[in-house]
């Protein structure tokens, strides 16, 4: 059979069952459709965080992130993976203990202020939105190039499939659909690596394989091959970065701090019973994170290498049915500037092919000349990651509308029942919101979504942290602080990434040599500074709010 029959079969299957799960697990409640009536299981819970935490971006994008950038693409692993720790064992513990599941009600509850629940609000659907858009359009790409259909009829397909599951099984729907998208995706991430580093160097392990010598008895290494064709090339040498020591730590730092405010991850560690089954899960999701996390280098090795073996110095009328394939898409794209029908790839004006970074993971098996069932399996594993992180995130928009602003502030007496309402009616028009993005992207697309980690951590991380360990910080403080980092933010964003402000200036004129990506760890260190100083001149929280911090310093 070939790559269509078998995508059509494989992905078929998985949708069945998401779709079954959702029929099963239909919420009735608003305790079920917010935390899944924190009756699940920490291993089931572990697999779900996962397939939460690892989306479109990091099954589909970080791979090729990697491989174009080489060693500055390390910001994404660090920042990505550290962002998880920090959020585990310094946030996830206490923000459990205060009881509250999203993190506009934390910040509302925690500083005794409806004008910080909005400021909350704002940021984590302005994150949200970002992210979910994203994933639709990451859904669009794979049903456009594996099932030969337009990516906008593959958006609406993902809307259709995320809405369903979403809207009638709330959180307990989402949890153990996750719970299949995460075995499903790992396993479509993991057998094409084992195969293709089998095949380059005789060692089964990808990430042993990356460091071995290749299986063509020249004894050379791998990446030493990779640095030479690089270098040849004219790109950096593959384990050779280009930024600068101070852009590379703000960056991680930005991507750190932000992913450990991420209201979807947060939300995770109250679907279980206590907070011992919390930290459990922790445990476990991290071991999940940390098998997909630890080969992506290697794939993006691997698929380099092969990449530029199969295109560059090439005749264009001798390229793989694959190539072709991508070239519909509009992923990939030669322009025969000198007109000789060769495939001149290399950094400089003459460069005569572009490529997409999200096409690395998805070409990979078939560049590497792989069975038809492992390009399909691929293609399921892409889109389970890009469903599973969307239906997440379609829920922290709609408790954030029907809980924090609604509940909370506007009819504080609504009753569950129609509050179970107004969260279902949010998600479906939040699927709409994401779906448009995801058919109609704007060109700042990209810009925007690392102002979403930016803005995280320029008001989310302070927030919280301080929020937990200072008794002493009060309202005005965390409201400045918040309005502070987040106009710092989109000041930067606007001047320097997305030319709101006039022509985006060159590189040199980056302050303190910064980019747009890392700028979001300087504007949480103004939030904390205007927070502390703010608080220190105001007065102090109330007495209830020092003894409540004082409650959740020691969590169970």
């Amino acid at each position: 059979m070939d790559v269509q029959t078998w995508t059509y079969i494989i992905v078929g299957l998985t949708f069945l069952v998401y779709i079954s799960i959702a029929i099963w697990t239909r919420a009735s409640s608003t305790n079920e459709f917010y935390i899944a009536g924190k009756g699940v299981s920490p291993l089931a819970n572990g697999m779900a965080t996962a397939a939460d935490w690892m989306s479109a971006a990091s099954f589909i994008s970080m791979a090729g992130i990697i491989a174009f950038s080489g060693y500055d693409g390390s910001v994404y692993l660090m920042g990505w993976t550290g962002g998880y720790v920090l959020l585990a064992l310094l946030l996830a513990p206490y923000l459990r203990k205060f009881g509250k599941f999203t993190v506009p009600d934390f910040i509302g509850e925690r500083y005794y202020s409806n004008k910080a629940r909005l400021v909350a609000v704002f940021c984590a659907l302005i994150v949200s939105f970002t992210y979910v858009a994203g994933q639709m359009r990451g859904v669009g790409i794979v049903f456009s190039r594996f099932l030969e259909i337009p990516i906008e009829s593959g958006v609406i397909v993902g809307m259709i499939i995320v809405l369903f599951y979403a809207v009638l099984g709330g959180m307990k729907g989402i949890t153990y659909t996750q719970v299949a998208q995460y075995c499903i995706l790992i396993f479509a991430f993991m057998v094409p690596a084992f195969f293709i580093s089998f095949q380059m160097t005789g060692n089964i392990i990808p990430q042993i394989g990356m460091g071995s010598t290749l299986n063509d008895g020249s004894g050379t290494y791998l990446l030493n091959k990779l640095d030479t064709l690089s270098k040849d090339l004219g790109f950096n040498e593959y384990t050779k970065g280009s930024k600068s020591v101070i852009d590379i730590f703000c960056i991680t730092m930005a991507l750190m701090v932000g992913t450990a405010g991420l209201p979807h991850v947060i939300v995770r560690f109250f679907t279980v019973k206590k907070v011992k089954d919390a930290r459990k899960s922790v445990g476990l999701a991290l071991l999940f994170i940390t098998i997909l996390y630890t080969t992506a280098p290697a794939v993006s090795v691997f698929s380099k290498l092969n990449l530029i073996e199969t295109v560059s110095n090439k005749e264009y009328t001798s390229m793989p049915g694959w190539f072709k394939n991508w070239e519909k898409t509009g992923l990939i794209n030669f322009e025969d500037k000198n007109e000789d029908g060769i495939i001149n790839y290399f950094n400089s004006n003459e460069n005569e092919l572009t490529i997409d970074n999200d096409i690395m993971v998805l070409a990979n098996p078939e560049i590497a000349n792989l069975p038809a069932w492992i390009v399909a399996l691929v293609a399921a594993g892409g889109l389970a990651a890009a469903l599973s992180t969307a239906a997440g995130l379609l829920l922290v928009i709609s408790t954030s509308v029907s809980n924090d602003l609604v509940k909370k502030i506007f009819f504080p007496n609504i009753s569950h029942r129609r509050e179970l309402v107004i969260a279902r009616i949010s998600a479906f028009f939040a699927v709409l919101v994401a779906g448009y993005f995801g058919l109609n992207p704007p060109g700042f697309v990209a810009a925007v979504v690392a102002l979403a980690f930016g803005l995280a951590a320029a008001s989310f991380f302070p927030a919280i942290i301080l929020g937990i360990f200072s008794k002493r910080i009060n309202r005005e403080g965390a409201v400045s602080g918040m309005l502070v980092g987040i106009s710092l933010m989109l000041f930067y964003m606007m001047k320097f990434k997305l030319g709101w402000l006039g022509e985006i200036p060159p590189k040199s004129e980056w302050w303190f040599g910064i980019s747009p990506e890392g700028f979001g760890a300087v504007a949480m260190i103004c939030n904390f500074i205007v927070s502390l100083t703010v608080s220190k001149y105001t007065d102090a929280p109330p007495k209830h709010i020092s003894e409540l911090v004082e409650s959740i310093r020691h969590p169970e």
